[in-house]
């Protein structure tokens, strides 16, 4: 089971974009959309301080780690409920989680598991810390109860050498579909010692039948001339 595409962007729209390392509430590096050292790499504490030179370099990176940090949780969420999830339900557990990293241990989990879905969702708001946080816990919870998602565009947030993120207004605000587009974008190629990988072709760039053995003999016979 995965996020929705609804749930995709609605924890996109809770976390924000900042495509620079910077300090969360807790005092905690963090970098893109919620990504911490405690989901893998890359290490938001030791990325270079203050905003990319490529601002948008720096937001499609910060997309590409979303997407990959996105599998953990999902796989932790699957794991610690045992009862059968309707989608936005599971979205959102996995904005939850995304948050928390508390889905194992958390009383909702326990209440929904015992098939008390009232209780596992006023337990969302058990969660409250910081104060700030409390907004994000009510939409969650509404989310499960009743699947209203949150609508309106993605925020861009600049932030400083010394990780403090300007929450004044975005220097970018994505809607939905530029937010989809980032998700579901191809790796771009890596670079070593200045020169791009060469990419490999899928099969749906390649010709094919007996159109591509032809073109693959004149080749050869070129080269052999």
């Amino acid at each position: 089971m995965q996020m929705t595409d609804r749930g995709l962007l609605a924890l996109a729209r809770h976390e924000g974009v900042v495509p620079g390392p910077y300090r969360d509430s807790t005092g905690t590096w963090t970098f893109g959309i919620g990504h911490t050292a405690a989901a893998g790499s890359p290490d938001p504490a030791k990325m270079p301080r203050g905003m990319p030179d490529d601002l948008d370099g720096g937001i499609r990176e910060a997309f590409r780690v979303f997407r990959a940090d996105l599998a953990c949780y999902e796989a932790d969420v699957l794991r610690a409920v045992t009862v059968t999830l309707a989608p936005h339900e599971f979205d959102a557990l996995v904005s939850f989680h995304y948050n928390t990293g508390g889905i194992q241990r958390a009383a909702l989990t326990r209440h929904l598991n015992a098939g008390n879905r009232v209780a596992a969702a006023d337990a969302f708001l058990n969660w409250r810390r910081p104060a700030s946080i409390i907004p994000r816990r009510e939409a969650e919870r509404d989310l499960f109860r009743h699947a209203r998602y949150p609508g309106g565009t993605i925020p861009v947030w600049s932030v400083d050498d010394a990780g403090r993120v300007d929450y004044a207004r975005p220097i970018r605000s994505l809607t939905e579909t530029q937010a989809l587009d980032l998700l579901r974008a191809r790796p771009v190629p890596m670079e070593i010692s200045g020169q791009a990988e060469p990419a490999v072709p899928s099969e749906a760039d390649q010709p094919a039948g007996w159109l591509a053995r032809l073109l693959a003999m004149l080749v050869r016979l070129v080269r052999r001339s």
